[in-house]
């Protein structure tokens, strides 16, 4: 076994880690910045060291400061988490050159997959089949309008660097090319370094469908299923489920095993995503996630399979503890990310302190949470409460048991999103698995209402529940923090640095 394992993450990833490496016997190492010093995630590590100011630029996108910690720490291995350095060569790379083991694929895997033009040019290679578009890199509006008039209208323009959406633009005429490449390719330039964009065909109405693999270092690619993830704004998750109420046994199979091949063409290891555009029977691939995604427990709640534990036993050598003739999907599952925003203002963050906070339990449901009582939300990291997830016998099951978890979450202080969730587990296309990218857009007016009429139905409560928690719940609150940080310190009491 490795003798310490350094989380290179903050929030409810970075205890999913730990308590996979509780689980197999091994210490965690926390890294924090100065906004996270109170954190949940520090009390469950067994050490924790300080690596920089509040903004991720300084602290947790610092390979450097991370790289010292580990130095430290004495960590022999790094897991990046998602998000952050997770998808990052040059982290990978300064592991690999500090004998570190990094937890995720090779730098050079994550590099290829990286840039969307590259992979897609690589995986086509292997017989996946992608979106009709462009080879190679669009350069000026000549080049653009000749493949917009080969392709058809409309066209999506993507940078080939990044991801969670940003740079995309949509043209459905000549009229909107110009303004779409310039728009894409100084977004590009800004955010990723890099002004290189490529054109696909937009699918107008597709789903967002993508297969979990799992890969070893003896040869061993599986895939664990499927996971719709269709419900987005502005390209951005915010309800997953497995399996998608679109596929088939016929079509798993076969989607299934064009995500190995891919695993198996690029070299991959350990935990990785094919994320595909599922539209009128037919799949394309869409990108490459070399890490852990969020929405990995729906995945976990139906096969059974703890991807956090098998990715850190891929990366000690062992071979994956499943073959692909024993993966089963039982029932179904279903996440909701809760974050403090606020839905009826478009999503805008709602950060701030947490008055009161119960989270749901029951048969069938898992809380991943990074936060407690009295817990400040930064306003400059991604203001992720929790991930809920309910699991059922089968899709309606489940859907019930998360209407009732959404109605057992006691937050307050901040404003969040489950009145949206509740509005999308009441939704009849939702329930219907009628889904597509832009549910959200098309249900809007329905959505809309039904989160007034849920929020003004339960004002009262939240009001009633807010005063309880202020003001007589205030020592309680905190004593329960204690107690819970006291319990993780019993084996081996924290070192702070």
């Amino acid at each position: 076994m490795e003798n310490k394992i350094l989380v290179a993450n903050r929030g409810e990833i970075a205890i999913r880690v730990m308590r996979a490496c509780r689980e197999l016997g091994i210490p965690s190492v926390a890294v924090y910045s100065e906004a996270d010093k109170d954190a949940l995630f520090m009390h469950y590590a067994d050490e924790a060291y300080f690596i920089g100011p509040a903004p991720s630029i300084e602290s947790y996108l610092n390979i450097k400061n991370i790289i010292e910690a580990a130095r430290k720490s004495g960590a022999t291995a790094i897991h990046p988490g998602y998000g952050f350095l997770a998808e990052n060569p040059n982290f990978a790379y300064a592991c690999e050159s500090e004998d570190i083991n990094f937890i995720g694929p090779s730098s050079r895997v994550i590099e290829l997959m990286g840039n969307k033009i590259v992979a897609r040019r690589e995986l086509q290679k292997a017989g996946v089949p992608v979106v009709p578009g462009t080879e190679g890199p669009v350069t000026n509006f000549t080049q653009a309008q000749e493949v917009a008039g080969e392709i058809g209208y409309p066209v999506i323009i993507k940078p080939s660097g990044g991801g969670g959406g940003i740079g995309m633009m949509v043209a459905h005429n000549e009229a909107e090319l110009t303004k779409a490449l310039d728009s894409a390719q100084s977004i590009a330039a800004a955010t990723f370094g890099l002004a290189e964009v490529y054109i696909e065909k937009y699918l107008v109405h597709p789903r967002h469908i993508e297969f979990q693999i799992m890969a070893d270092t003896h040869g061993n690619v599986i895939h664990l299923g499927e996971r719709e993830c269709s419900i987005q704004r502005r390209h951005q998750k915010l309800i997953e489920e497995a399996p998608s109420p679109a596929l088939n046994w016929e079509l798993r199979s076969k989607m299934g095993e064009i995500a190995v091949r891919a695993g198996k063409w690029i070299g991959y290891r350990s935990a990785g995503t094919l994320e595909f555009l599922f539209s009128e029977g037919q799949f394309y691939f869409l990108e490459a996630n070399t890490r852990i995604q969020v929405e990995h427990p729906v995945t976990e709640m139906v096969t059974g399979v703890d991807i956090a534990k098998e990715q850190i036993l891929v990366a000690l050598g062992h071979p994956l503890s499943i073959e692909q003739g024993a993966v089963r999907m039982f029932g179904s599952a279903i996440e909701c990310r809760i974050n403090a925003e606020d839905p009826s203002h478009d999503f805008v963050p709602s950060p701030g302190k947490l008055r009161g906070y119960r989270s749901p339990g029951g048969m069938g449901v898992r809380v991943d949470s990074g936060v407690h009582p009295r817990y400040t939300i930064p306003s400059i990291y991604d203001p992720m409460i929790s991930k809920l997830v309910t699991w059922g016998r089968d899709r309606t099951e489940a859907i019930a048991r998360m209407k009732r978890a959404l109605y057992e979450y006691i937050i307050t202080g901040v404003k969040t999103n489950i009145p949206f969730h509740k509005a999308v587990m009441e939704n009849s296309t939702f329930v219907n698995g009628e889904l597509g990218t832009h549910f959200i857009d098309m249900e809007k007016d329905i959505l809309l209402a039904e989160m007034e009429r849920v929020m003004q139905r339960e004002k009262p409560l939240d009001d009633k529940l807010a005063q309880i928690f202020e003001e007589k719940k205030r020592v309680a609150a905190m004593t329960a923090v204690a107690a819970l940080a006291q319990m993780h310190r019993q084996a081996d009491t924290p070192k702070y640095r």
